[in-house]
Protein backbone atom coordinates (compact mmCIF):
# COMPACT_ATOMS: atom_id res chain seq x y z
CA UNK A 1 0.00 0.00 0.00
CA UNK A 2 0.90 3.56 -0.89
CA UNK A 3 1.30 5.47 2.78
CA UNK A 4 2.39 8.14 0.60
CA UNK A 5 0.24 8.55 -1.52
CA UNK A 6 -2.76 7.58 0.53
CA UNK A 7 -1.68 10.85 2.80
CA UNK A 8 -1.71 13.08 0.14
CA UNK A 9 -5.10 11.84 -0.95
CA UNK A 10 -6.57 12.64 2.65
CA UNK A 11 -4.69 16.00 2.75
CA UNK A 12 -6.43 17.14 -0.87
CA UNK A 13 -9.75 15.80 0.59
CA UNK A 14 -9.71 17.40 3.99
CA UNK A 15 -9.18 20.96 2.31
CA UNK A 16 -12.38 21.20 0.50
CA UNK A 17 -15.37 22.37 2.81
CA UNK A 18 -18.11 19.77 2.35
CA UNK A 19 -20.06 21.16 5.71
CA UNK A 20 -23.35 19.69 5.99
CA UNK A 21 -26.13 22.31 6.65
CA UNK A 22 -29.40 20.78 8.14
CA UNK A 23 -32.38 22.70 7.13
CA UNK A 24 -31.06 23.46 3.78
CA UNK A 25 -33.51 22.82 0.39
CA UNK A 26 -30.40 21.31 -2.08
CA UNK A 27 -29.34 18.55 -2.31
CA UNK A 28 -26.59 18.28 -1.48
CA UNK A 29 -26.98 20.67 1.26
CA UNK A 30 -23.18 22.43 0.30
CA UNK A 31 -21.32 23.09 -3.47
CA UNK A 32 -18.56 21.50 -1.66
CA UNK A 33 -19.74 17.69 -1.20
CA UNK A 34 -20.36 18.47 -5.51
CA UNK A 35 -16.69 19.65 -5.76
CA UNK A 36 -15.48 16.81 -3.96
CA UNK A 37 -17.40 14.23 -5.67
CA UNK A 38 -16.57 15.47 -9.10
CA UNK A 39 -12.72 15.24 -7.96
CA UNK A 40 -13.31 11.54 -6.75
CA UNK A 41 -14.40 10.48 -10.21
CA UNK A 42 -11.55 12.23 -11.63
CA UNK A 43 -9.09 10.48 -9.99
CA UNK A 44 -11.06 7.15 -10.33
CA UNK A 45 -11.55 7.42 -14.07
CA UNK A 46 -7.34 8.16 -13.72
CA UNK A 47 -6.72 4.78 -12.30
CA UNK A 48 -9.18 3.28 -15.54
CA UNK A 49 -12.07 2.92 -13.93
CA UNK A 50 -14.18 4.28 -16.83
CA UNK A 51 -17.67 3.96 -15.12
CA UNK A 52 -17.25 6.39 -12.54
CA UNK A 53 -19.99 8.71 -12.30
CA UNK A 54 -21.17 11.46 -10.27
CA UNK A 55 -25.14 11.63 -10.22
CA UNK A 56 -27.49 14.44 -10.27
CA UNK A 57 -27.59 14.36 -6.42
CA UNK A 58 -24.08 14.56 -5.64
CA UNK A 59 -23.49 11.03 -5.20
CA UNK A 60 -20.81 8.50 -6.77
CA UNK A 61 -20.33 5.48 -7.76
CA UNK A 62 -17.78 3.16 -10.02
CA UNK A 63 -16.90 -0.14 -10.20
CA UNK A 64 -13.62 -2.28 -10.10
CA UNK A 65 -14.38 -4.93 -12.30
CA UNK A 66 -13.35 -8.03 -11.37
CA UNK A 67 -10.09 -9.57 -11.81
CA UNK A 68 -9.98 -13.08 -11.80
CA UNK A 69 -13.41 -14.19 -10.08
CA UNK A 70 -16.39 -12.29 -12.30
CA UNK A 71 -19.33 -14.76 -10.41
CA UNK A 72 -18.28 -13.74 -7.11
CA UNK A 73 -21.01 -11.72 -4.89
CA UNK A 74 -20.38 -8.11 -5.47
CA UNK A 75 -19.31 -6.15 -2.31
CA UNK A 76 -19.46 -2.46 -1.89
CA UNK A 77 -17.04 -0.03 0.03
CA UNK A 78 -18.90 3.08 1.13
CA UNK A 79 -17.49 6.77 2.77
CA UNK A 80 -19.57 10.00 2.90
CA UNK A 81 -18.30 13.06 1.91
CA UNK A 82 -19.92 15.66 4.00
CA UNK A 83 -18.81 16.42 7.43
CA UNK A 84 -20.06 17.55 10.91
CA UNK A 85 -21.98 21.56 11.34
CA UNK A 86 -20.39 21.13 15.15
CA UNK A 87 -17.42 22.64 14.15
CA UNK A 88 -16.24 24.59 10.72
CA UNK A 89 -14.97 22.15 8.23
CA UNK A 90 -13.56 25.58 6.00
CA UNK A 91 -10.17 26.40 5.46
CA UNK A 92 -8.83 23.53 7.03
CA UNK A 93 -5.23 23.30 7.53
CA UNK A 94 -3.76 19.76 8.34
CA UNK A 95 -0.75 19.09 10.27
CA UNK A 96 1.06 16.13 9.75
CA UNK A 97 3.36 15.00 12.72
CA UNK A 98 6.20 12.28 11.52
CA UNK A 99 7.22 9.90 14.43
CA UNK A 100 4.85 11.37 16.73
CA UNK A 101 6.89 11.55 20.47
CA UNK A 102 4.45 11.47 22.99
CA UNK A 103 2.45 13.55 24.91
CA UNK A 104 0.29 16.17 24.29
CA UNK A 105 -0.36 18.03 20.65
CA UNK A 106 -1.31 21.60 21.19
CA UNK A 107 -2.92 22.78 18.07
CA UNK A 108 -1.29 25.87 16.14
CA UNK A 109 -4.12 27.69 14.91
CA UNK A 110 -5.40 27.98 18.29
CA UNK A 111 -3.33 26.61 21.42
CA UNK A 112 -5.69 26.59 24.02
CA UNK A 113 -7.09 23.46 21.87
CA UNK A 114 -4.69 20.54 23.27
CA UNK A 115 -5.37 16.96 22.36
CA UNK A 116 -4.19 15.39 25.41
CA UNK A 117 -3.71 11.65 26.55
CA UNK A 118 -5.18 11.95 28.92
CA UNK A 119 -8.66 12.02 27.09
CA UNK A 120 -7.09 10.27 23.74
CA UNK A 121 -5.47 7.41 25.98
CA UNK A 122 -4.98 5.51 22.19
CA UNK A 123 -2.67 8.15 21.08
CA UNK A 124 0.10 6.57 23.67
CA UNK A 125 -0.05 3.59 21.80
CA UNK A 126 0.46 5.35 18.44
CA UNK A 127 4.08 7.01 19.54
CA UNK A 128 6.66 6.84 16.41
CA UNK A 129 3.34 7.02 14.06
CA UNK A 130 2.06 9.65 11.46
CA UNK A 131 -0.39 11.53 13.08
CA UNK A 132 -2.85 14.25 11.19
CA UNK A 133 -4.52 17.28 13.01
CA UNK A 134 -6.37 20.27 11.84
CA UNK A 135 -4.71 23.74 13.71
CA UNK A 136 -7.53 23.89 16.35
CA UNK A 137 -9.88 26.23 14.80
CA UNK A 138 -11.87 23.55 12.17
CA UNK A 139 -12.57 20.22 12.14
CA UNK A 140 -9.95 18.48 10.68
CA UNK A 141 -12.83 16.04 8.49
CA UNK A 142 -11.27 12.64 9.29
CA UNK A 143 -15.22 11.72 9.48
CA UNK A 144 -15.08 10.73 6.66
CA UNK A 145 -12.58 11.85 4.39
CA UNK A 146 -10.25 9.09 6.26
CA UNK A 147 -12.95 6.66 4.85
CA UNK A 148 -12.99 8.27 1.23
CA UNK A 149 -9.48 8.27 1.24
CA UNK A 150 -8.86 4.64 2.63
CA UNK A 151 -11.20 3.79 -0.42
CA UNK A 152 -9.80 5.21 -2.97
CA UNK A 153 -5.94 4.44 -2.01
CA UNK A 154 -7.89 0.47 -2.17
CA UNK A 155 -9.61 0.65 -5.89
CA UNK A 156 -5.94 2.28 -6.95
CA UNK A 157 -4.13 -0.77 -5.40
CA UNK A 158 -6.56 -3.30 -6.98
CA UNK A 159 -6.34 -1.71 -10.26
CA UNK A 160 -2.70 -1.70 -10.07
CA UNK A 161 -2.48 -5.29 -9.17
CA UNK A 162 -4.47 -7.31 -11.49
CA UNK A 163 -3.24 -10.66 -10.34
CA UNK A 164 -4.81 -10.28 -6.96
CA UNK A 165 -8.24 -12.65 -6.68
CA UNK A 166 -11.14 -10.36 -6.30
CA UNK A 167 -14.51 -10.14 -7.55
CA UNK A 168 -16.71 -7.27 -8.52
CA UNK A 169 -16.12 -4.43 -6.09
CA UNK A 170 -18.80 -1.40 -5.87
CA UNK A 171 -17.39 1.87 -4.59
CA UNK A 172 -20.12 4.04 -2.93
CA UNK A 173 -19.64 8.04 -2.20
CA UNK A 174 -22.92 9.47 -0.19
CA UNK A 175 -23.58 13.16 0.96
CA UNK A 176 -25.32 14.68 3.95
CA UNK A 177 -24.77 11.53 5.83
CA UNK A 178 -24.00 13.67 8.80
CA UNK A 179 -27.79 15.22 8.60
CA UNK A 180 -29.37 11.69 8.27
CA UNK A 181 -29.71 12.21 4.23
CA UNK A 182 -27.17 9.65 3.04
CA UNK A 183 -28.79 7.34 1.62
CA UNK A 184 -31.90 9.03 0.72
CA UNK A 185 -30.78 8.84 -2.98
CA UNK A 186 -28.88 5.72 -3.32
CA UNK A 187 -30.05 3.26 -6.09
CA UNK A 188 -29.74 -0.15 -4.30
CA UNK A 189 -30.87 -2.23 -7.24
CA UNK A 190 -28.37 0.05 -9.64
CA UNK A 191 -25.85 -0.61 -6.64
CA UNK A 192 -26.14 -4.35 -6.78
CA UNK A 193 -24.16 -5.14 -4.35
CA UNK A 194 -24.86 -8.73 -1.73
CA UNK A 195 -23.02 -7.15 1.15
CA UNK A 196 -21.61 -3.48 1.75
CA UNK A 197 -19.38 -1.73 4.46
CA UNK A 198 -18.94 1.76 5.51
CA UNK A 199 -15.46 2.96 6.06
CA UNK A 200 -16.74 5.30 9.10
CA UNK A 201 -15.37 4.29 12.39
CA UNK A 202 -12.43 5.42 14.99
CA UNK A 203 -8.97 3.49 15.65
CA UNK A 204 -7.99 0.36 14.11
CA UNK A 205 -9.16 -3.20 13.53
CA UNK A 206 -12.82 -2.55 15.06
CA UNK A 207 -16.16 -3.93 13.49
CA UNK A 208 -19.52 -1.81 14.50
CA UNK A 209 -22.13 -4.49 14.24
CA UNK A 210 -24.67 -2.46 15.98
CA UNK A 211 -25.58 0.97 16.31
CA UNK A 212 -27.82 3.32 17.93
CA UNK A 213 -31.75 3.61 17.12
CA UNK A 214 -32.26 7.11 16.52
CA UNK A 215 -35.53 9.60 16.52
CA UNK A 216 -35.34 13.71 15.92
CA UNK A 217 -37.80 15.39 18.04
CA UNK A 218 -38.82 19.41 16.51
CA UNK A 219 -39.99 20.52 19.71
CA UNK A 220 -42.21 23.71 18.17
CA UNK A 221 -43.27 25.91 21.38
CA UNK A 222 -45.76 29.04 20.47
CA UNK A 223 -46.37 31.74 22.30
CA UNK A 224 -48.05 35.87 22.18
CA UNK A 225 -45.95 38.35 21.14
CA UNK A 226 -46.46 42.12 22.15
CA UNK A 227 -44.90 44.91 22.60
CA UNK A 228 -43.04 44.63 26.18
CA UNK A 229 -44.43 48.66 27.77
CA UNK A 230 -47.73 46.60 27.40
CA UNK A 231 -47.17 43.13 27.98
CA UNK A 232 -48.83 42.58 31.34
CA UNK A 233 -51.73 39.80 31.40
CA UNK A 234 -50.85 39.59 27.35
CA UNK A 235 -47.17 38.48 26.33
CA UNK A 236 -46.87 34.74 26.11
CA UNK A 237 -42.93 34.52 25.86
CA UNK A 238 -41.70 31.34 24.52
CA UNK A 239 -38.33 32.05 25.78
CA UNK A 240 -39.48 31.46 28.96
CA UNK A 241 -41.90 28.33 28.15
CA UNK A 242 -38.67 26.90 26.22
CA UNK A 243 -36.24 27.52 29.36
CA UNK A 244 -39.01 25.60 31.71
CA UNK A 245 -39.49 22.93 28.58
CA UNK A 246 -35.65 22.26 28.95
CA UNK A 247 -35.38 22.44 32.81
CA UNK A 248 -37.30 19.58 32.90
CA UNK A 249 -35.69 17.12 30.84
CA UNK A 250 -32.81 14.83 32.40
CA UNK A 251 -29.94 15.99 33.01
CA UNK A 252 -28.00 14.29 35.27
CA UNK A 253 -29.22 11.09 33.42
CA UNK A 254 -30.11 10.24 30.23
CA UNK A 255 -27.85 12.75 28.10
CA UNK A 256 -25.07 12.26 26.59
CA UNK A 257 -22.70 14.05 28.98
CA UNK A 258 -24.14 11.35 31.67
CA UNK A 259 -24.23 8.09 29.86
CA UNK A 260 -21.49 5.67 28.31
CA UNK A 261 -21.70 1.53 26.84
CA UNK A 262 -25.68 0.54 26.08
CA UNK A 263 -27.07 3.45 28.04
CA UNK A 264 -29.51 5.86 25.46
CA UNK A 265 -30.32 9.34 25.44
CA UNK A 266 -31.97 12.66 25.00
CA UNK A 267 -29.63 15.71 23.71
CA UNK A 268 -31.00 19.09 22.86
CA UNK A 269 -29.08 20.50 20.31
CA UNK A 270 -30.19 23.55 18.33
CA UNK A 271 -32.54 26.41 19.65
CA UNK A 272 -33.99 29.20 17.68
CA UNK A 273 -36.64 31.80 18.19
CA UNK A 274 -37.49 34.71 19.79
CA UNK A 275 -40.73 35.77 22.52
CA UNK A 276 -43.30 34.32 19.49
CA UNK A 277 -42.27 30.90 19.19
CA UNK A 278 -39.04 28.75 19.78
CA UNK A 279 -37.65 25.43 17.87
CA UNK A 280 -35.83 23.19 19.80
CA UNK A 281 -34.51 20.18 18.08
CA UNK A 282 -33.48 17.20 20.21
CA UNK A 283 -32.09 13.42 19.07
CA UNK A 284 -33.48 10.84 21.14
CA UNK A 285 -31.17 7.56 20.82
CA UNK A 286 -30.90 4.12 22.37
CA UNK A 287 -30.06 0.45 21.05
CA UNK A 288 -33.15 -0.92 21.81
CA UNK A 289 -35.92 0.66 19.62
CA UNK A 290 -38.85 0.34 21.76
CA UNK A 291 -37.22 2.80 24.48
CA UNK A 292 -37.36 5.33 22.00
CA UNK A 293 -41.04 5.40 22.25
CA UNK A 294 -40.19 6.44 26.25
CA UNK A 295 -37.77 9.04 25.21
CA UNK A 296 -40.67 10.47 23.61
CA UNK A 297 -43.13 10.05 26.32
CA UNK A 298 -40.88 12.39 28.34
CA UNK A 299 -40.89 15.43 26.14
CA UNK A 300 -44.54 15.22 25.69
CA UNK A 301 -45.25 14.99 29.67
CA UNK A 302 -42.44 18.34 29.69
CA UNK A 303 -44.81 19.66 27.08
CA UNK A 304 -47.76 19.57 28.75
CA UNK A 305 -46.40 20.70 32.28
CA UNK A 306 -44.89 23.75 30.56
CA UNK A 307 -48.48 24.61 28.76
CA UNK A 308 -49.91 24.00 32.17
CA UNK A 309 -47.88 26.80 33.59
CA UNK A 310 -47.53 28.75 30.87
CA UNK A 311 -51.47 29.35 30.02
CA UNK A 312 -51.63 30.61 26.20
CA UNK A 313 -48.60 28.77 25.49
CA UNK A 314 -48.20 25.65 23.10
CA UNK A 315 -46.35 22.82 23.24
CA UNK A 316 -45.76 20.74 19.93
CA UNK A 317 -43.81 17.36 19.99
CA UNK A 318 -43.53 16.28 16.52
CA UNK A 319 -41.16 12.83 16.35
CA UNK A 320 -39.76 11.24 13.02
CA UNK A 321 -37.54 8.11 12.42
CA UNK A 322 -33.81 8.93 11.43
CA UNK A 323 -32.22 5.40 11.50
CA UNK A 324 -32.68 1.64 13.37
CA UNK A 325 -29.73 -0.16 15.11
CA UNK A 326 -28.14 -2.47 12.09
CA UNK A 327 -27.86 -5.44 14.68
CA UNK A 328 -31.01 -7.44 13.46
CA UNK A 329 -30.12 -6.71 9.73
CA UNK A 330 -26.45 -8.01 10.62
CA UNK A 331 -27.81 -11.52 11.89
CA UNK A 332 -30.15 -12.21 9.07
CA UNK A 333 -26.29 -12.12 6.85
CA UNK A 334 -23.25 -13.30 9.19
CA UNK A 335 -20.91 -13.72 6.42
CA UNK A 336 -21.00 -9.94 6.34
CA UNK A 337 -19.49 -9.40 9.86
CA UNK A 338 -17.83 -12.80 9.25
CA UNK A 339 -15.69 -12.62 6.24
CA UNK A 340 -14.26 -9.06 7.30
CA UNK A 341 -13.07 -10.68 10.81
CA UNK A 342 -11.85 -13.80 8.47
CA UNK A 343 -9.91 -11.05 6.31
CA UNK A 344 -8.39 -9.68 9.10
CA UNK A 345 -7.30 -12.71 10.30
CA UNK A 346 -5.18 -13.28 7.33
CA UNK A 347 -3.58 -9.93 8.24
CA UNK A 348 -2.44 -11.60 11.52
CA UNK A 349 -4.50 -9.21 13.28
CA UNK A 350 -7.51 -9.54 15.60
CA UNK A 351 -10.87 -8.04 14.60
CA UNK A 352 -12.83 -6.60 17.86
CA UNK A 353 -16.46 -6.29 17.09
CA UNK A 354 -17.94 -2.99 19.11
CA UNK A 355 -20.99 -0.96 19.21
CA UNK A 356 -21.25 2.59 17.90
CA UNK A 357 -22.95 5.32 19.99
CA UNK A 358 -24.39 6.92 17.26
CA UNK A 359 -25.22 5.88 13.51
CA UNK A 360 -23.86 5.68 10.20
CA UNK A 361 -25.30 5.23 6.98
CA UNK A 362 -24.76 1.42 7.21
CA UNK A 363 -27.56 1.71 9.72
CA UNK A 364 -29.87 2.87 6.69
CA UNK A 365 -28.33 0.57 4.18
CA UNK A 366 -28.92 -2.58 6.65
CA UNK A 367 -32.51 -1.10 7.47
CA UNK A 368 -33.11 -1.18 3.51
CA UNK A 369 -31.89 -4.52 3.01
CA UNK A 370 -28.34 -4.52 2.31
CA UNK A 371 -26.30 -6.18 5.27
CA UNK A 372 -23.36 -2.88 6.11
CA UNK A 373 -21.26 -3.35 9.13
CA UNK A 374 -19.09 -0.42 9.53
CA UNK A 375 -15.23 -0.94 9.91
CA UNK A 376 -11.81 1.28 10.99
CA UNK A 377 -10.68 4.08 9.20
CA UNK A 378 -7.95 5.80 11.61
CA UNK A 379 -10.45 8.47 12.69
CA UNK A 380 -10.34 9.60 16.37
CA UNK A 381 -12.44 12.08 18.30
CA UNK A 382 -15.15 13.27 15.29
CA UNK A 383 -16.90 16.17 15.38
CA UNK A 384 -14.69 18.38 16.85
CA UNK A 385 -11.87 20.72 16.05
CA UNK A 386 -9.56 18.10 18.42
CA UNK A 387 -10.30 15.59 15.50
CA UNK A 388 -7.41 13.04 13.94
CA UNK A 389 -6.18 10.80 12.22
CA UNK A 390 -3.51 8.45 12.12
CA UNK A 391 -1.93 7.54 8.97
CA UNK A 392 -0.88 4.27 9.72
CA UNK A 393 -4.39 3.01 10.62
CA UNK A 394 -5.39 4.21 7.75
CA UNK A 395 -3.04 2.22 5.58
CA UNK A 396 -3.95 -0.95 7.82
CA UNK A 397 -7.90 0.07 6.83
CA UNK A 398 -7.21 -0.25 3.26
CA UNK A 399 -4.98 -3.41 3.25
CA UNK A 400 -8.20 -4.56 5.51
CA UNK A 401 -10.26 -4.21 2.55
CA UNK A 402 -7.88 -5.49 -0.07
CA UNK A 403 -7.90 -8.68 2.13
CA UNK A 404 -11.62 -8.93 2.25
CA UNK A 405 -11.97 -8.89 -1.53
CA UNK A 406 -9.97 -11.90 -1.79
CA UNK A 407 -12.18 -13.41 1.43
CA UNK A 408 -15.32 -12.67 -0.65
CA UNK A 409 -14.25 -13.89 -4.42
CA UNK A 410 -13.38 -17.53 -2.55
CA UNK A 411 -17.53 -17.32 -2.07
CA UNK A 412 -18.06 -18.02 -5.48
CA UNK A 413 -16.28 -21.48 -5.53
CA UNK A 414 -18.04 -22.70 -2.42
Amino acid sequence: MDAQRLLERFLRYVKIDTTAREGADAYPSCPGQLELGRLLVEELRAMGIEGARQDQHGIVTATVPPSTEPDAPVIAFCAHLDTSAEATGAGVKPQVIEDYPGGDLVLPGDRQQVIRTSECPELEKLVGRTIITSDGTTLLGADDKSGVAVIMETAAWLMEHPQHRHGPVRLLFTCDEEIGRGVDHVDLDGLGAAVCYTLDSSGADTIDVETFSADLAVVTIRGAGVHPAIAKGRMVNAVRVAADFLAQLPCERQSPETTEGREGFLHPYAISGGVEQVTIRILLRDFETPKLDGLAQLLRQAAVASTAQFPGAAVDVAVTVQYRNMAEGLLREPRAAGNAQRALERLGRTAKRTIVRGGTDGSRLTEMGLPTPNLASGQHTPHSTLEWACLEEMVQAAEWLVALTEVWAEESSR
